[in-house]
């Protein structure tokens, strides 16, 4: 009982890598907590083949509903499987992908249970809280933090007094970590039909069609990002031809978004994806805080900027100072010539 939960995805029998990421922080969760640490998941066939890849990151209690039509995702079963299953073990809080199914999922459940959700955040702590209204204090509430505004300010959420506390997390924020590949957790087969009535099933997905991502960026070990600095979208191309030779990924800031030089699939930072590549070039790029909070774990960060003041160049650990329209073609040079 109030223990900590992760909705986990899956694709068939392969669970989502957003979903480990939040198992790996709600391990960290559930320990700070002194709870333990409890799974769902929910498909067709799945038994015995998704085990595996859910209690090597520290769950305690793993439920796997599997039963026709559960998968493909719809709406109703699964929400009637997290609310009736919520009912019983009265979790404090549950987390949830950012995603697609995410998004539909977590707004439903919540309101079912009238416990509210914080969507899209990009940290979660644990921490109390003194309510300057009624003089009460609260230990060890969930903040949900979120860029809010345009991703102008950085928002912490608290809920003190409903359950369970909600919160959808993105996709590569959190990072991903087995804590032990031989996991002792146990699994429970709950009957699904107790908690899923025949109605919810009326709803069949006749088509379904998943468009492949255009890039690898959040996987990339090498992103070469631009921001309004650059200048244009032909400056941009320079960029592109420079990831080409080191096989890299391509991103900018929503600077350079915004102003149309670049798909906003490609955005880093609050408002856009997050990554952790093993170098980070930066070109042209501020530095403000709602991109440094997408890319600030890289492993080596590479500034390229007019500017030596510029705030990227503190967490930086090189700064070439020049434009990138001098900089970046001197690097493709040398790259082609030592690439042979």
């Amino acid at each position: 009982m109030n223990n900590v939960f992760v909705y986990c995805e899956i694709e068939g029998t392969k669970v989502a890598e957003v979903s480990q990421e939040l198992l790996t922080k709600g391990r960290k969760l559930a320990s700070q907590l002194g709870v333990e640490l409890n799974a769902i998941v929910a498909g067709t066939g799945i038994k015995g083949q998704v085990e595996s890849q859910i209690l090597p990151y520290g769950v305690d209690k793993l439920f796997v509903f599997d039963a026709e039509g559960l998968f493909p995702y719809t709406s109703a079963p699964h929400t009637d499987i997290l609310v009736n299953l919520f009912k019983e073990e009265n979790p404090q809080i549950c987390l949830m992908g950012a995603t697609v199914i995410g998004r539909d999922l977590g707004p439903r459940v919540s309101s079912s249970l009238t416990s509210g959700l914080t969507a899209d955040c990009t940290q979660l702590e644990i921490g109390d809280f003194d309510d300057k209204k009624t003089g009460q204090h609260f230990d060890n509430l969930l903040y949900q933090i979120r860029p809010a505004f345009g991703g102008n300010i950085v928002a912490t959420i608290v809920n003190p007094e409903n359950r369970t506390q909600m919160a959808t997390v993105r996709e590569g924020v959190m990072k991903r970590e087995i804590l032990d590949e031989n996991y002792k957790g146990e699994v429970v087969y709950p009957d699904v039909a107790k908690y899923v009535p025949e109605v919810d099933f009326v709803v069949k997905v006749l088509d379904r069609h998943i468009e492949q991502a255009k890039h690898n960026l959040k996987g990339a070990p090498i992103v070469i990002a631009g921001g309004f600095g650059v200048g244009s979208k032909e400056n941009f191309d320079q960029l592109f031809k420079l990831a080409k030779e080191l096989h890299g990924e391509v991103g900018a800031s929503r600077a350079a978004v915004d102003a149309g030089w670049i798909d906003h699939d490609r955005q880093i930072g609050q408002t856009g994806v997050t990554v952790h590549p093993k170098v980070y070039i930066a070109c042209g790029i501020s530095g403000q805080i709602q991109h440094l909070a997408g890319m600030q774990d890289s492993g080596i960060i590479i500034s390229i900027n007019t500017d030596p003041e510029a705030p990227i160049n503190k967490i930086a650990d090189y700064v070439i100072v020049g434009s990138v329209e001098e900089v970046v073609p001197k690097l493709i040079k040398y790259y082609k010539q030592n690439n042979k």
